[in-house]
């Protein structure tokens, strides 16, 4: 197995003292189910032959799950029974010699209390550092304890991967962001908790929060007074997709989920100066654009888009109410095909969007193909054709100019849907920006929907909006 610095994220170390009313071999069976990344397996007190036979059932364990199996400080056993690698203290068998009896591939990891005992570590050819004890620990009563000024002292001086190891448990793990550690060791606070299962689902959470970023992404639509779509809608997707959400505002509306009574666009000018706010402060990842209803906005859209050389910007083409009504004018619509969409990474068109995009009638899901590959070939974007208005249950077609992906979904027997279109394509903005592919962006924004609309929202005496913070 080839060492990757991810398989540090939570790695587990056994301890027979735990072991209690389960046998050890549960007990890591419970680990790896919970998401642990690497196993080392510590045995103290068994002789040779019982050690060797626990570890090869838990090296098919580990081989299960796909989880690196480690042997502490036995580097004879680690090969007999071809382990995924070695991790040896101090005291134990130099690294180098380690890596002779090992060989290249497999890993080799080192205890290391100094910046000295690191740099050694590193030139012997160790894949990793556990560096601790960080805080007071019970496993080890004579064990220095280092701190965490020291710990970063080290991850800033040695570039090796580093494990911190020590008395680290849910309480206190989040004390070592910024730390600069690829990951954390711990003992008890897997395997002597009641449902060790939980304990590491819990604890995996925790640190995975220490590697979390906030990802940026702007909506540049209309506001919906109600809350049910537009700017409102794109702000809470955001939120519950775990992106910071930014606006910058093209109209306001006064409207609820019975229709719209009167709406005000912003001035260029003042859409700008919005845009501009947001992008030389917080550059967003990635830029989602709903309805914008004049020529004027859409022309400023593209030129500050273009000015700050714009990521993974997606498109709700808002032009076409689905009962077929035109919502924007048609110099509105001129612009928006001239100008936003051949800047666009991908647009979500539905039915009747779709039919004025190509000039031709979409009955059936054979027409979602060939419009698509129409779009893509006038506008050179990628599209998502959105079936869910008229056509079918709920079915996608994404057609990128190499490939054509159906999404396949199910109809939710629910007419509170107001606001869907603006919900997929934040849902889909805001997975590009925390990195994911187009597709799998998609397939993401799509699920996330599926529960909005599926938690059965009922508010106001029309179209009730969904529930965007079902998944919070």
């Amino acid at each position: 197995m080839k060492f990757n610095n991810d398989m540090l994220r939570l790695y587990a170390v056994t301890d027979r003292h735990w072991t209690g009313e389960q046998t050890l071999y549960e007990q890591v069976r419970d680990v790896l189910m919970g998401g642990a990344t690497c196993l080392q397996l510590r045995e103290k007190d068994l002789d040779e032959a019982s050690f060797y036979e626990e570890a090869k059932n838990i090296k098919e364990l580990c081989r299960l799950f796909d989880v690196p199996f480690i042997i502490n400080d036995n580097v004879m056993l680690a090969k007999k029974i071809d382990a995924d690698g070695v991790h040896v203290g101090q005291d134990d068998m130099a690294c180098v010699k380690a890596r002779e009896i090992l060989g290249p591939d497999k890993i080799i990891g080192v205890s290391a209390h100094t910046i000295e005992e690191a740099r050694i570590a590193k030139e012997q050819g160790a894949d990793y550092l556990g560096v601790g004890a960080i805080f007071p620990t019970s496993s080890k009563d004579d064990a220095e304890v280092l701190g965490i000024k020291r710990l970063k002292e080290m991850t800033e001086t040695e570039d090796l991967p580093m494990v911190a190891i020590g008395g680290i448990s849910y309480d206190n793990c989040l004390l070592l962001k910024d730390t600069g550690i690829d990951g954390i060791a711990v003992i008890s606070a897997l395997f002597g908790q009641k449902n060790i299962k939980q304990a590491t689902i819990d604890l995996k959470k925790r640190v995975d929060a220490l590697y979390e970023t906030m990802h940026t992404c702007l909506t540049i639509a209309g506001s919906d007074s109600s809350g049910g779509a537009g700017i409102q809608a794109d702000l809470k997707t955001m939120l519950a997709n775990k992106v910071f959400g930014m606006s910058a505002i093209t109209a306001l509306t006064a409207q609820n989920t019975t229709g719209v009574t009167d709406i005000m666009d912003v001035t260029p000018k003042f859409l700008e100066s919005q845009i501009r706010a947001v992008f030389d402060d917080i550059y967003p990842e990635a830029v989602k654009i709903g309805m914008v209803s004049s020529k004027a906005l859409i022309h400023t859209i593209v030129e500050m888009l273009k000015h700050y050389d714009a990521k993974h910007i997606v498109v709700d083409p808002v032009m076409v109410a689905t009962s077929g009504a035109k919502l924007i004018s048609d110099e509105a619509i001129s612009t928006l095909k001239e100008e936003l969409l051949p800047i666009a990474e991908v647009i979500t068109p539905n039915i009747p969007e779709t039919e004025v995009l190509t000039d031709m009638e979409v009955k059936t899901v054979e027409d979602m193909e060939i419009a698509a590959k129409k779009i893509y070939d006038t506008y050179h974007c990628a599209v998502l054709v959105k079936g869910g208005h008229q056509l079918n249950d709920a079915n996608d077609y994404l057609y990128n100019g190499e490939k054509g992906t159906w999404f396949k979904g199910h109809r939710i027997d629910n007419s509170n849907t107001h606001g869907t279109g603006c919900t997929l394509s934040s849902a889909i903005a805001s997975n590009l920006a925390k990195g994911y592919t187009l597709e799998e962006s998609v397939k993401n924004a799509k699920t996330y929907l599926s529960g909005a609309i599926g938690a059965m929202l009922d508010l106001g005496q029309g179209s009730s909006p969904m529930d965007h913070g079902y998944n919070i």
